[in-house]
């Protein structure tokens, strides 16, 4: 079957029926098949480009200070401060008005920089009244919780009870008390760098 055209001298022209149709056949018949050979080559693009913004995200959170903060994750570090913390402030917060030179040594070993100068401030007054009292004090350390542990840092905050004992008055006196403290590594021991009363 034909369809007439009408043209611009009057006359008419048939245009055999179907034939646009058959064109778009044709287009639709070798397009497919570029489509088919191209879309793995799209999928495989696509599945680069996601892993590689994986990758950094993955790399962003590594680098965040949670991830670096070994405490949430090394417990036998974490364990080895706490430790540390413990034995080092109980003997530095001790005083014995018979046997001074084993606080002093204490400080020596086991404190630098400010916490050593905060020490020898309260040591200074301590000195002083003690012989007069016959002062004694224990430090006992109960809780250690460690906020940030990298290699050579650390961040803890220390709980603690502190008994005096007066000969003159024959009265004891327990008091808490809570610190903030760093400590930083020195070799295999843990050198206490910041000691602040909270």
């Amino acid at each position: 079957m034909e369809t007439t055209e009408v043209t611009t001298d009057g006359t008419t022209k048939g245009t055999p029926k179907g034939t646009t149709r058959g064109r778009s056949t044709r287009a639709r018949g070798t397009l497919l098949p570029r489509v088919r050979r191209l879309a793995p080559w799209v999928l495989a693009v696509a599945l680069v480009a996601v892993g590689v913004v994986g990758l950094v995200q993955a790399d962003d959170v590594r680098s965040t200070a949670s991830a670096e903060n070994e405490a949430l994750v090394d417990a036998a570090g974490t364990a080895e401060v706490q430790a540390a913390l413990t034995q080092g402030l109980s003997r530095v917060l001790s005083y014995d008005h018979t046997a001074p030179e084993a606080t002093t040594a204490a400080a020596d070993s086991l404190l630098s920089g400010a916490a050593r100068e905060e020490f020898d401030t309260l040591y200074a007054g301590l000195a002083e009244r003690a012989p007069d009292q016959e002062l004694v004090l224990t430090a006992r350390v109960q809780s250690v919780a460690v906020r940030t542990l990298t290699d050579d840092t650390a961040e803890a905050l220390v709980f603690l009870d502190q008994t005096s004992t007066r000969a003159t008055d024959e009265e004891s006196t327990v008091s808490a008390a809570q610190l903030a403290v760093v400590a930083e590594r020195d070799g295999s021991t843990w050198t206490i760098t910041e000691l602040t009363p909270l």
